[in-house]
């Protein structure tokens, strides 16, 4: 059967995209997977799979085109399937397509096939067919706010049912598997419906929210035209409570919830904690109540530094009540079996699908080698004597890798099935730890940038990723990746490849060893370095230059200003 795919969010700030390639033309087999088209945005230039296999039947505007998001960008379906009920008014199919089709009516009778029209699309929907989604502006669908994003959780609601919202006002907080972003509408209007809740999750392009002029749109026909005609939950309906003359338990509580908010002197007129978005993420992150934090911003408002300083003392002094004692995980019973189960995040998931597929995809094999640092470690000491940012070990090794990654372009590539792309330019991820896993942001163009550059960029990159303000831009398009463990005390390790990368550099930390040098045994600085290659891509050889070189520049590293 064949699926419309719309035009999707691909960034928080996305109202439209430009069509920057088609991958597939009119005719072509689609795969789940394959790649659809590279979509422009405000952001970054995009890659776009298809998420069903069939024919591609329909595109919705030609490279160069623009579309607006939730604007159809394509159908898929089986190949011949009749698909004019899906293109509605839509005036945007190909030219192939339009010449396909035959002569029809001569000029003197153009206008009885629109009154005929008319009828059979109203007898259907008196018939009781549920209406077109995709024609809807009240409708607002899960967006796909990252290259793997394939759902979202509700990490928060700025709006509840029955608020009035304008263009450009936050809806919610969704967590998708790279960070927590702010949702804005696109409209004005009133909330009618929430799709879920709070830590509830939503597929992409499933319904959202539901915004428009109360009174005047059927929630009920929309919800069931999207789920196939499920019931509309009581809580969620575009009514007031007092329209309705019921009460629900979620109901009843404001009323204790207000009270406290208000003595905690960070609640607004209408009952709710006035706090930044950020302090309400980690609020979150650390299962803070914002209702027991005093707030130090303007009128009482909670800022991150709030929650950063907030202990369980504080806010025992503050209600008068006894704090009650820091401790860690409670204390199993003895002789007792005991553990917690922690569910899995979107980012954990996420992490754990694309390197399972990495790792049992792309034959791995790892090259070590051992690099004498002694010449960088003095580099480094003199470099920082006078620099505005501080050099770190890992800024060098980023550094020298760009520029081996010039003389060595088969390990800067990527393994696209049948064919391999040698990428000209450098974009290096770095492996960043967070709570929750594992970011990878991307210092683009390295092989072109200096030291302070490179160690300022990767300094603010990691100190996003860690608060969850990674943007899509920032985080796709590498071309190779850097994980170093060194500042752990790990002297050597694998990592598993970065998919689409070729290669990922595993860099161990940098030990005092006695070594021989003209002889004699001295104290020497020595670091491990791994690299894992996709054997699809890289040889064994290749691998084994490549690192040479490194090693060449680590150890002297003026050739690098060379």
């Amino acid at each position: 059967m064949a699926e419309k795919i719309l035009m999707p969010r691909l960034s928080d700030t996305m109202t439209e995209g430009v069509i920057a390639a088609w991958h597939k033309k009119v005719g072509d087999t689609v795969k789940k997977g394959d790649l659809l088209a590279e979509v422009e945005t405000d952001k970054a230039t995009m890659e776009l799979e298809s998420y069903k296999d069939g024919v591609l039947l329909h595109i919705g505007t030609e490279k160069g085109g623009k579309l607006q998001v939730d604007d159809l960008l394509a159908i898929v379906g089986d190949a011949g399937e009749d698909i004019s009920g899906l293109l509605g008014g839509n005036n945007a199919a190909p030219a192939k397509q339009e010449a396909a089709k035959p002569a029809e009516a001569p000029e003197e009778k153009p206008a009885e096939k629109p009154k005929e029209a008319q009828p059979k699309e109203e007898k259907a929907d008196k018939g009781g067919s549920l209406p077109d989604v995709s024609k809807m502006e009240e409708v607002v669908l899960m967006p796909r706010l990252s290259d793997t994003m394939t759902e979202g959780v509700i990490a928060g609601w700025n709006k509840k049912v029955g608020d009035a919202v304008k263009k450009g006002d936050v809806l919610a907080e969704i967590e998708t598997d790279k960070a927590t972003m702010e949702l804005e509408s696109y409209k004005n209007g009133t909330l009618l419906y929430q799709g879920a809740q709070k830590g509830e999750k939503i597929q992409v392009n499933d319904l959202l929210c539901i915004i428009g002029e109360e009174g005047k749109v059927d929630v009920d026909a929309i919800v069931a035209a999207v789920k196939g005609g499920g019931a509309v939950p009581a809580a969620t309906e575009g009514k007031s409570p007092e329209a309705s003359g019921e009460k629900t338990e979620k109901e009843a509580a404001p009323a204790a919830e207000e009270a406290t908010e208000t003595a905690s002197g960070s609640a607004d007129a209408n009952g709710r904690v006035k706090a930044s978005p950020l302090a309400r993420r980690l609020a979150a992150d650390k299962g803070i109540d914002l209702a027991k934090v005093q707030g130090s911003g303007d009128n009482g408002r909670i800022v991150k530094s709030d929650i950063d300083n907030y202990t369980p003392q504080q806010a025992a002094a503050a209600s008068g009540a006894p704090a009650a004692k820091s401790s860690g995980a409670p204390a199993a019973p003895a002789g007792q079996v005991s553990f917690d189960e922690v569910p899995v995040s979107q980012m954990r998931k996420v992490i754990a699908k694309r390197l399972s597929e990495s790792l049992f995809t792309a034959p791995h094999f790892y090259v070590t080698m051992v690099i004498d640092m002694d010449a960088a470690v003095a580099a480094r000491a003199r470099i920082n004597e006078n620099a505005k940012v501080k050099i770190s070990f890992n800024d060098i090794v980023l550094k020298a890798c760009a520029i081996a990654l010039k003389k060595h372009p088969a390990i800067n590539s990527s393994w696209l099935g049948d064919k391999i792309r040698v990428n000209h330019h450098v974009n290096i991820g770095v492996a960043v730890a967070v709570e929750e896993g594992l970011l990878v942001p991307v210092i683009r163009f390295a092989d072109t940038k200096g030291l302070a550059q490179i160690a300022g960029e990767v300094k603010e990159l990691a100190q996003k990723a860690k608060d969850k303000k990674l943007q899509p831009s920032e985080w796709e398009g590498n071309t190779f990746t850097i994980s170093n463990l060194g500042m752990f005390g790990v002297d050597e390790f694998t990592a598993i490849i970065n998919s689409p990368d070729a290669c990922i550099l595993a860099v161990g930390g940098i030990s005092q060893v006695p070594v021989v040098k003209n002889g004699e045994i001295v104290p020497g600085n020595q670091m491990k370095v791994t690299l894992s290659c996709d054997h699809r891509v890289v040889d064994g050889a290749t691998g084994a230059a490549f690192l040479q070189t490194l090693k060449s520049l680590l150890e002297e590293p003026l050739r690098m200003l060379v």
